[in-house]
């Protein structure tokens, strides 16, 4: 029985010994964990780009403007908006939260703006399209 408990006692005094080695001998107490008010919102990215005038992070030249009629659907990810017209689906990017209540899902409206293929989004659909007016209609 003492060959038993000798094992015992040293696994447990080595597992002692390590976790006493893990705490920080600072003095300072430990770092809270992060609450929802240490959340940061970002700005979504806008449509200017850190490179030449006129050319996006991809290298290749923005469309230019561009004028598009349809109706507004919903992407398949929460606050993802998308329009298609002849040259496929374009995730629709606003700068303006009033451009965005005229557009809401459903609509028929006649959107101006521009394609920027190289940027980036969580909504996995459609060319960012980033919008500079929006007409109803």
């Amino acid at each position: 029985m003492v060959t038993r408990t000798v094992p015992a006692v040293l696994l447990l005094l080595l597992v002692t010994a390590g976790c006493a080695n893990n705490t920080a001998d600072t003095g300072a107490a430990p770092e809270p964990a992060p609450s929802a008010s240490d959340v940061i919102d970002l700005p979504v990215p806008s449509a200017k780009t850190s490179g030449p005038v006129g050319e996006p992070p991809s290298g290749r030249p923005n469309a230019g403007g561009q004028t598009i009629t349809g109706t507004v659907t919903a992407g398949v990810e929460p606050n993802c908006l998308l329009l298609t017209d002849s040259n496929g689906s374009h995730l629709l990017i606003f700068d303006d939260p009033a451009m965005k209540a005229d557009a809401a899902a459903g609509s028929k409206v006649k959107i101006s703006g521009h394609s920027e293929p190289g940027m980036m989004s969580t909504c996995q659909q459609g060319v960012p399209f980033i919008v500079t007016s929006v007409e109803k209609g």
